[in-house]
């Protein structure tokens, strides 16, 4: 299987659909469960929106990995908009800075397996999150 790399510019509302539907269809290709797809759809859903609402433009990136003997999915939300004030308190479920659920930076860090931000302010934001998949192809 010839894996390769999705980036998808955020600058629309929209975008964040192709984004979503890029990212499912390369869980599909790398052997996730349907399940899992969704998990992932859902992230890449959160991210793009985070970009869209505070960033108002950046990009995902999606891109099948492997390590040791396992296939996994990267999803990388890149962005040079204001920067997260406060990381802890962004990770804490229920928090929000507009007014949503505050489901979106917890509720990634639950359906996926590893969550990195690296955030400065007024310099941006890139996001990392991968999902490793148990049924993966070797």
């Amino acid at each position: 299987m010839n894996y390769h790399q999705v980036t998808v510019e955020i600058k629309r509302e929209f975008d964040i659909s192709i984004a979503r539907q890029e990212g499912k269809e390369l869980a599909r290709e790398i052997g996730f469960s349907a399940v899992d797809q969704v998990r992932i759809k859902t992230a890449i859903s959160e991210l793009a929106r985070n970009i869209y609402l505070y960033a108002g433009e950046g990009k995902i990136i999606v891109e099948a990995i492997r390590e040791n003997h396992r296939a996994g999915i990267r999803v990388s939300a890149v962005d040079q908009g204001p920067g997260i004030q406060d990381i802890n308190l962004a990770l804490q479920s229920g928090y929000t800075s507009s007014g949503g659920l505050g489901a979106g930076l917890p509720g990634v860090q639950k359906l996926m397996d590893i969550l990195n931000v690296h955030t400065m302010l007024e310099v941006g934001t890139e996001i990392t999150a991968i999902k490793w998949c148990i049924q993966g192809l070797n």
